[in-house]
């Protein structure tokens, strides 16, 4: 490898050791991991209909479907509780009439 080379790689190879550098990539894994999803998983490399129109309905919903997928796996931590939620007004009529 030439020597000019050689130097903007090792440069390059000590900029990825620094937690700035490693924040920023994180931000890009995670992108490329949702296009990866939806290219695999998904089957959204090649469409299912012709036109502009019509394949920009499949990717908005295949992304949709996507998101769906995501939040229904999500576990929250333990330490992270949920904030308290007034009841409804059926709610609280259900429990004035209906409970024990």
């Amino acid at each position: 490898m030439p020597q000019p080379l050689q130097e903007i790689q090792k440069r390059a190879r000590a900029e990825q050791q620094t937690a700035d550098w490693q924040r920023h990539y994180a931000i890009r894994a995670g992108c490329e991991a949702t296009a990866s999803e939806t290219v695999h998983a998904h089957g959204l490399r090649h469409c299912r209909y012709k036109g502009l129109a019509k394949t920009h309905v499949q990717h908005v919903l295949t992304a949709a479907g996507t998101n769906i997928i995501r939040l229904s796996q999500y576990d929250p931590p333990e330490d992270h509780p949920r904030p308290a939620r007034r009841s409804s007004h059926l709610q609280q009529l259900c429990r004035r009439y209906f409970s024990p």
